[in-house]
C-alpha cells in the first residue's frame, strides 16, 4: 500500500502506524512519550499530524494511528504547526525545569502564552515511560500515584524502594530528565537508594549494580561470568579460534 507524507509516497502495510512509516522514510515528527522499545502510548500528543482521507481532514496521534487505507498525511503545515505550539507551551509550563522541553519549543517555533499556569521545579510531564521501563524490563519499583493536580510518579510511600535493583532503566528512558540518577565509580545513587556497582573483570567497565546482576542471573538460570557484552564477545571468539585453530 502507497501513502503519501508531506507529498512524498511512503510504502506500507496496513496497520502500521504512522510514525513507524514517517521514521522509516526519514521523515521527522517530534516525540517524549514514544520509545521504540515499548508500544506508543500517544499520551504526550506532541507526535500530531493532519490526516486526510475519503474527503476527511483530521488531526490524529501519530505513534498509536494505525494506516488502514490509501491516505495524505502532512507534518508541518499550518494547522499541526499550532496545535503542536500550543501542547509544547502545555508541557513547558508543566515542566518548566526540562532543557529537552525548551529546546523543543525552539526547534518548532512554539508561540508563547502567558496565561498558563507554571509548576515551578518540575520536569516530568507523566509521559509514563519510566513506569512501564521499570514493570517490563526490571521489578515494578515505580508506579504513578495520587490523582489529579498531585499525580506523580513514585516509590511506595515516597521510601527507598524494597525491590529496586538500580538498574536506572527509567532514567534512560525519561525524555525530559526529571529521574535522578548519579555515579561515582563505585557506587549509583537513584530514588533515594545507594547502590554498589560491579566492573567487568576483563576491562573494567561497569556492567550494573549487584542487584541487577543477580536479578540477570536467576532469570537466566546460570551464574553470571563478571564480563561486559563487549569482553563476553572477545572470549567467544578466542575460544572458537582456539578449537577451530583459526
Amino acid at each position: 500500500m502507497i501513502i503519501k507524507i508531506n507529498g512524498i509516497p511512503c510504502e506500507c502495510e496496513k496497520g502500521e502506524f504512522i510514525l513507524q512509516i514517517a521514521r522509516r522514510n526519514g521523515i521527522d515528527i517530534p516525540t517524549l512519550c514514544h520509545h521504540d522499545a515499548f508500544a506508543g502510548q500517544g499520551s504526550c500528543r506532541l507526535c500530531i499530524v493532519e490526516l486526510v482521507a475519503g474527503g476527511r481532514s483530521r488531526i490524529v496521534v501519530s505513534c498509536v494511528y494505525p494506516v488502514d487505507r490509501e491516505c495524505e498525511i502532512f507534518t508541518e503545515n499550518e494547522r499541526v504547526r499550532r496545535q503542536r505550539g500550543m501542547i509544547l507551551r502545555l508541557l513547558e509550563a508543566r515542566a518548566p525545569e526540562s532543557t529537552e522541553i525548551r529546546a523543543l519549543c525552539d526547534k518548532y517555533g512554539a508561540p508563547r502564552f502567558e496565561r498558563f499556569v507554571r509548576v515551578d521545579g518540575e520536569k516530568c510531564v507523566m509521559c509514563g515511560l519510566c513506569v512501564k521501563a521499570c514493570a517490563e524490563l526490571s521489578v515494578g519499583a515505580i508506579s504513578t500515584v495520587n490523582r489529579g493536580v498531585t499525580k506523580e510518579i513514585a516509590t511506595p510511600y515516597h521510601e527507598p524502594s524494597s525491590v529496586c535493583i538500580g538498574c536506572g532503566s527509567c532514567a534512560h528512558v525519561c525524555p525530559t530528565g526529571a529521574i535522578e540518577m548519579s555515579e561515582t565509580r563505585d557506587s549509583r545513587r537513584i530514588w533515594g537508594k545507594t547502590f554498589r556497582l560491579v566492573r567487568c573483570s576483563r576491562c573494567g567497565a561497569v556492567i550494573g549494580t549487584e542487584e541487577e546482576l543477580a536479578m540477570a542471573a536467576e532469570r537466566a538460570g546460570q551464574e553470571q561470568d563478571g564480563l561486559c557484552n563487549t569482553c563476553r564477545q572477545e572470549r567467544i571468539a578466542e575460544v572458537f579460534a582456539q578449537s577451530y585453530g583459526v
